[in-house]
């Protein structure tokens, strides 16, 4: 009596365990905009643009992103209106001086300042969302006169955030197999 009691606390422990593990690697990741400046009229002197900043990072459905702002606005627009800074026309608008912003599908999302002049100073963002990873298969053909050996360099380097969702997924995946193993050993 007392082992089944056992193996049924160990099942629902292990249970609890995967069902927090899936939770946390569902949730998705936030990434600060402006990084430590926020969202604000850029001056010239900033190390990037913001759409330097957004090449640079890897945006996948539920992930989010942060806009920390004073006296400002966050406007989601569409390509048109982003490309003219027309704030007369927004998707969404929102000034509460710290919006979270989570994407829903994949493709581009255009972002501008709702002050006048801001998006024509450079105040503005393109982020692309990345269509959701398939099972792998078979690798498709090389496209007809391409070389197929080799790296044709047009997939880019990694950028930081996706080398971190690896590492994280990782660590968790060894933690909770390690738990496992330890409480199988043990118990």
């Amino acid at each position: 009596m007392a082992s089944t009691s056992k193996a049924f606390n160990n099942f629902l422990f292990s249970a609890v365990l995967a069902a927090s593990m899936a939770a946390v690697l569902a949730a998705g990741f936030q990434f600060e905009v402006g990084e430590k400046r926020g969202w604000k009229l850029p001056t010239g002197n900033e190390p990037e643009t913001y759409n330097e900043w957004a090449a640079k990072n890897r945006f996948h459905i539920g992930d989010t992103v942060h806009f920390k702002y004073e006296k400002d606005s966050v406007l989601v627009v569409n390509s048109a209106d982003y490309l003219n800074c027309n704030t007369s026309n927004p998707i969404s608008k929102f000034e509460d001086g710290n919006t979270v912003f989570q994407f829903d599908r994949s493709g581009l999302f255009y972002f501008i300042s709702g002050q006048p002049g801001h998006c024509r100073s450079g105040q503005r963002l393109i982020i692309r969302v990345m269509h959701p990873v398939e099972a792998p298969g078979l690798a498709p053909s090389p496209a007809p006169g391409r070389d197929s050996g080799g790296d044709s360099g047009e997939w880019g380097t990694p950028s930081k955030n996706s080398t971190t969702r690896v590492s994280a997924v990782s660590c968790f995946m060894t933690v909770f197999i390690g738990l496992f193993v330890m409480l199988y050993l043990f118990m």
